[in-house]
């Protein structure tokens, strides 16, 4: 869910999207206009689009209203940037992979400075006293880096909007996690489970208007956050491909 409610929180900085039906505009694999493409998935996806919807509107945003009024909004940015820097491992080898070295040194720097001086990553303290940097990265930009196509477009329950190629690259991040190298299975299930379900709750609640500024603009939703999130994911790649 915390993917899916920043693909729609890309559309809040651009008022002019909007589709008709399941076709809209897609970026290239360098992220230029190719015009429009078809959606094969599209009743998967938009079942899937709808029940995420609700299952914001009815679980998830609830829960980041109580939990607001719990935890004051500077301690949810540290919770924000604790678990921001406990996942540095997938955007070092991700940088790593794509020969972005003084990248992916900065991230290991990161994490030391921050785990240390910065409370266990509740501060940002790399960046705040020292300048360095986060340079997000995943192993989806990493497939599309070595020219695989990224696929269909699809909308995963409780993940969001993705593509094929988009999917195995979360798999394979999720691999880089370390503590299945270390505990049982099913304890690394929960601790997965519960680490994701803290950082969409804290997210959202970071985000309390998200879907109320969408509905101002996007014509077509389920169109819209499709246009929004390939558009996006474009722009990453011309990213991971500069020098």
């Amino acid at each position: 869910m915390k993917i899916f409610a920043a693909a729609i929180l890309i559309l809040c900085a651009t008022p002019a999207f909007g589709a008709d039906g399941p076709f809209s505009y897609s970026p290239d694999p360098e992220g230029q206009y190719a015009g429009p493409y078809g959606d094969p998935l599209a009743p998967f996806n938009e079942r899937m689009f709808w029940f995420n919807l609700q299952l914001d509107e009815h679980v998830l945003s609830p829960l980041a209203n109580a939990y607001a009024k719990v935890l004051p909004k500077p301690a949810r940015k540290s919770v924000g940037r604790f678990f921001d820097n406990v996942s540095f491992v997938p955007r070092f080898a991700n940088n790593l992979f794509q020969l972005h070295f003084e990248y992916a040194i900065g991230e290991v720097t990161r994490f030391g400075i921050n785990t240390t001086l910065g409370a266990a990553g509740l501060f940002d303290v790399a960046d705040d006293w020292f300048g360095i940097k986060e340079h997000d990265n995943d192993f989806g930009l990493t497939l599309g880096y070595y020219g695989v196509p990224r696929g269909w477009y699809v909308v995963w329950p409780f993940l969001g909007p993705s593509t094929i190629r988009d999917t195995v690259g979360m798999a394979a991040d999720g691999a880089m996690a370390p503590w299945p190298y270390f505990a049982p299975w099913y304890v690394c299930y929960g601790v997965s489970a519960g680490q994701e379900a803290i950082e969409a709750v804290n997210y959202r609640s970071l985000h309390p208007n998200l879907f109320e500024e969408v509905d101002r603009y996007a014509i077509d939703l389920y169109g819209a956050v499709q246009d929004g999130y390939l558009q996006h994911r474009a722009a990453q790649q011309r990213e991971s491909r500069r020098p």
